[in-house]
């Protein structure tokens, strides 16, 4: 990801240029990585209690015995499928290198990146809010999420801590309450971007209102980190 210039606390963020990803060929993946694929579509679809096995299977162009040869249930595949969206976010988030430069244009590529990643992966969206109807039981079972996320508070704290000391921040800043927000700024947004249009009489899917709303999701984090 390209460097953000230190966007203006009013106004509109930088758009970041959108890396070139290769996509890997079905004839590429494993059968694991397979199941995954179509797992992680059928249950951001349906749901944990909607989703089945066999058209996960199906939709893998594998036999439906590998599941549980890999899973051993349909319960520990959605678990794997989980555990992969949060890990994936997770190492985006690492490629923002955070402890380098600027604080302030750090904090602003962190909050750029967390909607705009939250734009690109609705299913990620939609699985999230099948785990929290499931009230996060699949993420309490995992033994690698949690260690993700206290590395990504303390990424956020170093980043607090070195804007403070320069004088851009405030000090009291709580990096677990700051990820939230920023999350739920995002998150919010685009679960509920249906019904919003329709009670604002709005397109907010279209890219028009999505940058709109990008710019004051930035300038509102930027705000509320202001010293006084």
């Amino acid at each position: 990801m390209s460097k953000l210039t230190d966007a203006p606390e009013t106004g509109e963020p930088p758009s970041p240029a959108k890396p070139k990803r290769r996509v890997a060929k079905k004839s590429d993946l494993s059968s694991r990585e397979l199941l995954l694929r179509a797992a992680s579509k059928e249950f951001a679809t349906k749901g944990l209690e909607g989703a089945r096995v066999d058209q996960i299977a199906k939709k893998a162009g594998v036999n439906k015995q590998l599941v549980y040869h890999h899973f051993s249930s349909k319960e520990a595949l959605y678990q794997a499928v989980v555990e992969q969206a949060y890990a994936r976010i997770r190492a985006e988030e690492a490629k923002l290198h955070l402890d380098a430069g600027d604080a302030k244009e750090a904090m602003t590529r962190l909050v750029v990146f967390s909607f705009d990643y939250l734009a690109a992966n609705r299913d990620f969206v939609s699985l999230l809010t099948d785990v929290n109807f499931h009230q996060g039981r699949h993420f309490k079972a995992s033994e690698n999420l949690p260690q993700l996320h206290t590395l990504l508070v303390g990424m956020i704290k170093e980043t607090l801590d070195r804007g403070a000391a320069a004088g851009q921040f405030r000090a009291d800043a709580d990096p677990v309450q700051l990820y939230i927000s920023i999350a739920g700024l995002g998150f919010f947004y685009f679960n509920n971007i249906h019904t919003l249009s329709s009670i604002f009489d709005r397109k907010f899917n279209d890219k028009t209102h999505i940058a709109e709303r990008r710019a004051h999701v930035v300038d509102f984090v930027l705000q509320a980190l202001r010293p006084d």
